[in-house]
């Protein structure tokens, strides 16, 4: 995913590796957002392990086992705060719309075309060399964070030419960047309709998750594993299942999503270092401390610098 900053904002620092996991995203040359005929991706996913920043279920509701009449008067009962928190929880997820309705998947995506080609058809010349033009100035801006700027570039693009992919594509990143939901979900519904690709279902389920559509990120997550993509893509998309569960105080819910199938491996990818940050993180809210503990070491162990991770150490040893 995508942080009071809320998903996908990004927070102030100086480097990708003192961000919060669901705050980075790698370096790339502005080539490898134009002109490749080979690839549908614009960008990897941006890393936003959202699950960080949720507020779960209280210890007591973990804690709380069935028992006789007897013992019963002799629980901790919760305290007001609690109960209204977890009603309005439940509320909320009463009042969730059913998801939206989408074209199925055609088989295989459809590969990138080449931007010059698309916008030379789209409005011709000389125009068309302007759009390219201000498609590589919002590249360029976007490889600087200067989302705002990016954005204001993409702009006629857009409108101009609504079948460039790639323009949709990078729109709706940084629509979802400045944290503007509803405008990243319409250009990323786009992306998905026009190139059949999952590349960015987690971000596009991100942003459903932001605005309480529980359906559509459950749905966009049972496309994503249909499709089988890069299994770091599929990572992130069950980072932002689990956050999606425990937004709706499901805590068990979102610890055993990313529990799931879950083994430590020997030479971790960064999206399972972070995938293991947010487990540890849920187990830590959830009065985990022990496991918390143990799964924070070993994240620590193997990147130190992703981001708190040495502090969450150091605060459960």
């Amino acid at each position: 995913m995508v942080g009071g900053q809320t998903r996908g904002q990004v927070q102030a620092g100086t480097g990708a590796d003192n961000r919060d996991p669901h705050q980075q995203h790698p370096k790339r040359s502005e080539q490898q957002y134009l002109g490749r005929a080979d690839q549908h991706s614009l960008a990897l996913i941006l890393l936003f392990t959202e699950v960080v920043d949720v507020q779960p279920v209280d210890a007591w509701l973990e804690s709380t086992t069935m028992g006789s009449a007897a013992s019963s008067s002799k629980r901790n009962l919760p305290d007001a705060e609690v109960l209204q928190r977890t009603a309005s929880a439940a509320v909320g997820r009463a009042r969730s719309p059913a998801a939206r309705k989408r074209k199925p998947l055609r088989r295989r995506a459809q590969p990138s075309a080449d931007p010059a080609a698309v916008l030379k058809r789209a409005v011709g010349e000389p125009r068309d060399r302007w759009l390219l033009s201000r498609l590589n100035k919002a590249a360029r801006a976007f490889e600087a964070e200067r989302f705002g700027d990016a954005r204001k570039q993409l702009q006629p693009v857009v409108r101009e030419a609504p079948e460039l992919v790639d323009a949709r594509e990078l729109m709706g990143i940084v629509l979802y960047r400045l944290g503007l939901w509803k405008e990243a979900i319409e250009q990323l519904e786009k992306f998905r309709e026009l190139t059949s690709s999952t590349e960015q279902h987690p971000v596009l389920a991100d942003c459903h998750r932001a605005l309480g559509r529980w359906a559509d990120v459950e749905e966009l997550w049972t496309e994503l594993g249909q499709e089988s993509p890069r299994p770091e893509i599929v990572t992130e998309g069950r980072i932002v299942l689990a956050g999606a569960k425990a937004d709706q105080d499901d805590l068990k819910g979102a610890i055993a999503t990313l529990e799931h199938r879950w083994k430590r491996p020997k030479n971790p990818r960064p999206d399972q270092l972070r995938r293991a940050y947010a487990l540890a993180d849920l187990y830590d809210r959830a009065g985990k401390t022990a496991r918390a503990r143990e799964l924070f070491k070993w994240v620590a162990h193997h990147d130190s610098r992703l981001a708190d991770v040495a502090a969450r150490v150091r605060a459960l040893s």
